[in-house]
Parts: structure tokens; C-alpha cells; sequence
């Protein structure tokens, strides 16, 4: 082997190396967000000592978990032992506009999850029933406290979505948007905010409905939007031009994606169309976050990311068609029209 190869083959050692340490950095930045260090550094520069006395925890490994996070740019070392925050980390704080915080802490209930994932492997069914002894929905329902983190982790992931997607997509033609599987109706605020002359009504689980009402109220929506309970899995209100699912599809396998979808169909208008809001996966060994996303599905929900043939499939057996995709970055927009 020349010198060359031995460098490739370090290279190569090395790639396998990080890739099979990844589970590190998420672990840690859960960390951080359960101990609400970016809420305790939200005035300014504080020490891991004094941190470390805030949480309870042990002065030296709060310096380590910070200066681990500090290389992944979430927390800055302003001197020795001192630790700031990042435009990155600002995004853990509980209270900023943008927060994340309850979408990294909603990620640790994952963790054996991921642990258990050759059953998932070995047998082609999600590992989270075997885990927490029902599927996620049912066990949301169940346990309020995981669904009310459920709920706010999905409405902050949305409220940085909707923006996105109100500038991707047209609805200067929409009269009412069901959004479908909607949670507590953030992502359709942000979509009816840019929007003006667009009503819409938010379709979820009556358990949401309260917050759901909530957050239509203080968003000044309450005439022009509405919550309305049900599962989608038997049907959906009908009548509106649009109905968007956002990352509604990928979290079911495809009978149930297709009656979802099916659904959709027979409630919309002459016109009407379906909007889903997913990843795309693209073909062969093209680096995707969807690819390991996708991984993702199975193991806690049994979905699946899917490739633009596959979403082709599920349309035609829901008497749908595809009719175009819209980039709406870092997802796109699969729209789908009823077959004549």
C-alpha cells in the first residue's frame, strides 16, 4: 500500500469513526436543554462553577458538557471557565421567539428508542411500541405531560416552517386551507399571517383542542380560523380548496398514508388540492438529510421519507395525482390534484 493509500485509508477510519460517535453531540445539547443552561446564560456570561450550582450537577462535568457544546458553536468560552451564548444556543432559551428548546428536549424520550432499534431492523416494525408499550400517538394521548412537550416541540419546529412555506407557495387563489393534523395551529397562524384573505381550520385530536383554540386566539385568528377535532385516519372536513399536511405523510406506512390521504380527496372541493409539506428522498448515494430521517421513521412511528415514484404510488391508489413540487427549503411542497 503507497503513501496515498495509507492516507485514504485513514481518512476513510475516520469518517467511520465520527460517524459512529454521533450520538455524543445530541445527547449533549439535550442535556444543556433539560438543565435550561441557555435560560440561566440569557443575561449574559456566566461561570461553569456557578452554572453548575444553578443545576445541581458537578462543577467539572458541567465545564466538560459546555465545552463540548462550545466546539459545536452552540456556547462560546469567553475566558477560561466563563461560558456565553451563540446565535445557536440563543435558540435553547425557553423564551426566545425562535426557541427550540422544546423540540431538543422532546428528541432524549428517543434515546431507547434508538437503543432498541435492531428490533425495528430484524423485524420491519417501529421499536417505540416495544419500548414504551404503545405507539407514539396512543402513548402521547395517555401521558399528557409527553404530549404537551409533543405539542409545543411540533409548534415551534412549525412556526420555523410557516414562514417558509408562506413565501414558497401561492394561496393568493385559496379560500380555506385544513390543516390537517395541525396540533395547536401554529404552522396555519403563520401561513393565515401572510395570507390575509385565507380562512382555515386547524383538524387534530380533541385533546389539542384547548391549546389549539389558545394559540388561534392570541394569534387574532379567532374569526378567521377555527379548531375542529377529529382522525384524520376517517375522514377530514370537507369542502376546502387546500388541505396541507406537514409532515403528516411520513409519519404512517403506506395503507395508512394512502386512507389519509384518500380522505383528503373525497373532502375537498372541485378544484382542491393536497399539500404536503416533506422531505423528498432523491435517488442513489446523493447525501440527504432524508436518508437518515427516514431511518428515523421507522424506528419510532413506522413511516417512511419516500422518493417522488414512491409518493406517485400512494396518489394513485388515493385517486390523486401528482401535479407539481415545490421547493420550500429545507423541504419541499408535493402537491397533488384529484384524477379526473
Amino acid at each position: 500500500m503507497g503513501q496515498d493509500d495509507h492516507g485514504l485509508a485513514s481518512r476513510d477510519s475516520l469518517h467511520l469513526l465520527r460517524i459512529s460517535e454521533g450520538f455524543t453531540p445530541a445527547r449533549a445539547v439535550q442535556l444543556a436543554a433539560e438543565l435550561g443552561l441557555a435560560d440561566l446564560l440569557a443575561d449574559g456570561p456566566r461561570g461553569a462553577d456557578e452554572l453548575a450550582a444553578a443545576t445541581s450537577c458537578h462543577p467539572g462535568a458541567v465545564y466538560r458538557l459546555l465545552r463540548a457544546l462550545a466546539a459545536e458553536g452552540v456556547f462560546t468560552e469567553t475566558t477560561r471557565g466563563r461560558f456565553a451564548l451563540t446565535p445557536v444556543g440563543e435558540r435553547l432559551r425557553v423564551d426566545h421567539p425562535q426557541s427550540l428548546s422544546a423540540w431538543v428536549r422532546f428528541q432524549s424520550m428517543f434515546n431507547e428508542v434508538y437503543a432498541a432499534a435492531l428490533h425495528s431492523v430484524r423485524t420491519g416494525e417501529p421499536a417505540f411500541p416495544a419500548v414504551y408499550g404503545s405507539p407514539i400517538f396512543r402513548y402521547l394521548e395517555e401521558n399528557p405531560e409527553q404530549g404537551a412537550l409533543f405539542n409545543t416541540a411540533m409548534a415551534q419546529h412549525s412556526r420555523l416552517l410557516a414562514t417558509v412555506m408562506a413565501e414558497a407557495y401561492d394561496f393568493s387563489t385559496t379560500h380555506t386551507i385544513v390543516d390537517v393534523g395541525g396540533g395547536d395551529g401554529s404552522f396555519l397562524s403563520g401561513l393565515l399571517a401572510s395570507w390575509p384573505d385565507t380562512s382555515g381550520v386547524v383538524y387534530d385530536l380533541p385533546y389539542v383542542a384547548d391549546a389549539a383554540r389558545k394559540q388561534l386566539a392570541s394569534a387574532g385568528l379567532g374569526e378567521r380560523c377555527s379548531f375542529v377535532g377529529g382522525d384524520f385516519l376517517r375522514d377530514v372536513p370537507a369542502g376546502a380548496d387546500a388541505y396541507v399536511l406537514k409532515g403528516v405523510i411520513h409519519n404512517w406506512p403506506d395503507d395508512q398514508a394512502t386512507t389519509i390521504l384518500r380522505n383528503c380527496r373525497q373532502a375537498m372541493a372541485d378544484g382542491g388540492r393536497a399539500l404536503l409539506i416533506e422531505w423528498l428522498v432523491p435517488p442513489g448515494d446523493t447525501p440527504h438529510p432524508s436518508k437518515l430521517i427516514d431511518l428515523s421513521m421507522l424506528l419510532v412511528y413506522g413511516g417512511r421519507e419516500r422518493t417522488e415514484q414512491e409518493y406517485l404510488a400512494l396518489f394513485a391508489d388515493a385517486g390523486l395525482r401528482l401535479s407539481r413540487v415545490v421547493a420550500a427549503a429545507p423541504l419541499t411542497v408535493v402537491e397533488a390534484v384529484a384524477t379526473r
